[in-house]
């Protein structure tokens, strides 16, 4: 059986790997220094002049000028995404609420975790790599006030691996980031760099990534997002009007927007969603004519591109020979022209003499409207509309300044092209805004779509409200305002059911279950071993276990769980049995044929787990007489 390894993957490893699949005769190994004997220490590399010769192209190393947007520590930004880390998400189940409402329940397929969301990412990437359909965030706008997460790049990778701290000693890994500061836009790019890196990979091929950013940073977001992301995957970006009134002690500018970046997976395979038909448009449509086919629009027949083939005159029904203009032909041939007449397509005017223009009737509109990049308030809501939908669910309490409204989230599902299955992801989640427009989205359309949230849990402060009320932290008031949120779209919606999914699994990140030990075997020696023989912690239980499993063997973390209890031990079942697994001590043959009798795709087992080591010799028995095609792991 083989352990398992229990930490995120090295990314740095693993484009290693990929590199040296493609061109193995480009990996050598070279001497990176000596040892405190004088030995040589050998490591390998990759010899860049093969790789010339492979790729035939020019490498562009050291001073040479290129095009490239860079800043100081992008390179140690690019490391952070790729470092593994040896954490994990704990379940918290009294916070969590069942897809009912139940509290303390955790049948529900929608997640929040509370921690660092660059954490949270690297645990969660092998279980949703291309399974999210829209990322939606509202990071923070550095507007010389705004808190932004503080990574420390100084931390080498054995502190990186055992590190265990989420917080300072304030409770936040936060720091201001003022005007003055001369790291201002350094540190900004910093934070949300490596967390874009590692999120690319959660989208589908049919997915996209939506971004809520103000002037401080549109540009750099913009380079970074081209940069990851690709130019020719960039969708577009959307004017927001967030104010609907003038700030007049503005000093020059009141300003009244935000932007909403867009990017696609892969531009070529992501259908924007169009948006529903108003009856302000409908009521555009009319049938001065009585056509049976009803009310109907005209447009133009002109094209602008000329063609000669298309330059012909039209007789109208009254006799009038009407030609394009100059330099313009009409869109179509002769003969399909006169085809359209016939049908009574053509609209000549009331009197039969005007220029013809072509009907386009209502009931042809079945495939909505295209998105436009100007957004009102009227459509998707203002900042005040936002902050009003908290205060109305929390007894006229606001807490937040200027959350997004609803309705701005509404019309970013929509554009995503959201279907039911769909995984909805927001690592900035703040007020759980995402969270509430998803439940809604569901109630409206009797849909299916999943949400997963990330929230560092913030100290609110002891003179805030949100904290005289009881609210310690930002997760604590995005976690009751989407249980709040959830119970009030129950009630109001008349298209509620009980398959209506308004529950959410709350998990914690906190360090790994495991010891040191077994991560850096090497570091200790047999004696200091015997000492760590059980290589768990002793705060952890089976349940701890299960999930940091499940984290590194890519299973959803909102599968279904079953306990059961199999000669007398504890025994989980993932997923309708595709992996079971049992972390007590003393187990049996008994058990050991019982889950191998259940045909799991995956069996997992304490290292140190059977009762007797007669019962460890004939483990692989068991499962190759019952179940040989089961992947065993230990840990």
């Amino acid at each position: 059986m083989e352990n398992l390894k229990m930490h995120t993957p090295d990314l740095a490893e693993e484009n290693y790997r990929k590199l040296a699949e493609l061109f193995p005769n480009a990996v050598t190994e070279t001497i990176t220094g000596y040892d405190e004997d004088g030995k040589a220490i050998i490591e390998r590399a990759i010899d860049a002049d093969v790789l010339r010769q492979e790729i035939a192209a020019q490498v562009v190393e050291g001073s040479q000028e290129r095009y490239q947007f860079t800043w100081p520590d992008k390179k140690r930004s690019v490391m952070l995404a790729n470092q593994p880390i040896a954490k994990t998400l704990r379940l918290v189940r009294e916070k969590s609420v069942g897809r009912d409402g139940t509290p303390g329940s955790i049948n529900t397929e929608n997640i929040y975790i509370e921690g660092d969301n660059l954490d949270a990412l690297k645990l969660l990437q092998e279980t949703y790599l291309g399974k999210v359909k829209l990322i939606y965030i509202d990071p923070p706008y550095n507007t010389g006030s705004d808190f932004i997460y503080e990574d420390d790049f100084s931390l080498d990778s054995v502190e990186y691996i055992t590190g265990s701290g989420q917080l300072d000693n304030d409770g936040n890994r936060l720091v201001q980031n003022l005007e003055g500061n001369g790291r201002f836009h350094t540190d900004w790019l910093n934070m949300l760099y490596p967390r874009l890196r590692i999120a690319k990979d959660f989208l589908s091929d049919d997915g996209v990534i939506i971004i809520s950013i103000d002037d401080n940073e549109i540009e750099n977001l913009k380079k970074i997002c081209d940069e990851l992301f690709g130019h020719l995957n960039y969708v577009g970006t959307v004017v927001w009007e967030r104010a609907f009134s003038p700030k007049n002690d503005a000093k020059y500018f009141s300003a009244s927007h935000d932007y909403v970046v867009v990017y696609a997976k892969k531009i070529s395979d992501f259908a924007i969603g169009k948006l529903p038909r108003t009856a302000e448009m409908n009521a555009r449509y009319k049938n001065p004519d009585n056509d049976p086919r009803g009310p109907w629009s005209s447009g133009d027949l002109t094209a602008k591109t000329y063609s000669a083939a298309y330059d012909y005159p039209i007789t109208t029904p009254s006799g009038k020979s009407i030609s394009p203009t100059s330099g313009r032909s009409w869109i179509t041939s002769k003969e399909n022209m006169k085809k359209w007449i016939d049908e009574g397509r053509i609209w000549f005017g009331e009197h039969g003499d005007n220029t013809p223009r072509y009907k386009r009737y209502l009931s042809e509109m079945t495939g909505g409207i295209v998105p436009t990049t100007l957004w009102k308030y009227e459509d998707v809501g203002h900042s005040q509309e936002g902050r009003q939908e908290v205060k109305n669910l929390f007894d006229g309490k606001g807490y937040f300044d200027g959350p997004k409204p609803v309705r701005l989230l509404d019309r970013i599902l929509q554009i995503a092209n959201i279907t039911d299955g769909s995984y909805v992801l927001d690592f900035f989640s703040g007020s759980g805004t995402t969270a509430h427009a998803v439940m809604r989205h569901n109630a409206e359309n009797n849909g299916s779509v999943k949400f997963v949230l990330v929230q560092l849990p913030e100290i609110t402060g002891e003179k805030s409200s949100a904290y005289k009320d009881g609210y310690k932290t930002i997760c604590e008031i995005g976690e009751e305002r989407i249980r709040r949120a959830g119970k009030k779209i129950r009630e109001e919606s008349p298209l509620t059911t009980g398959d209506l999914d308004i529950g959410f699994r709350v998990f914690r990140v906190d360090s790994s279950n495991m010891k040191d030990v077994y991560y850096r075997p090497k570091d200790y020696k047999q004696g200091q071993m015997n000492l760590f023989a059980d290589n768990i912690k002793e705060d952890r239980t089976p349940e701890d276990l299960l999930f940091q499993v499940m984290l590194d063997l890519g299973v959803l973390l909102s599968s279904k769980i079953e306990e059961t209890v199999i000669a007398g031990k504890k025994v989980f079942s993932v997923a309708d049995g595709y992996l079971i697994a049992c972390f007590d001590k003393d187990v049996t043959e008994e058990t050991v044929k019982a889950i191998a009798q259940q045909h799991p795709f995956y069996a997992v087992f304490r290292d140190s787990g059977m009762a007797t080591d007669s019962v460890m010799t004939n483990f692989e028995q068991i499962f190759e007489t019952y179940s040989p095609k089961t992947v065993r792991r230990v840990l």
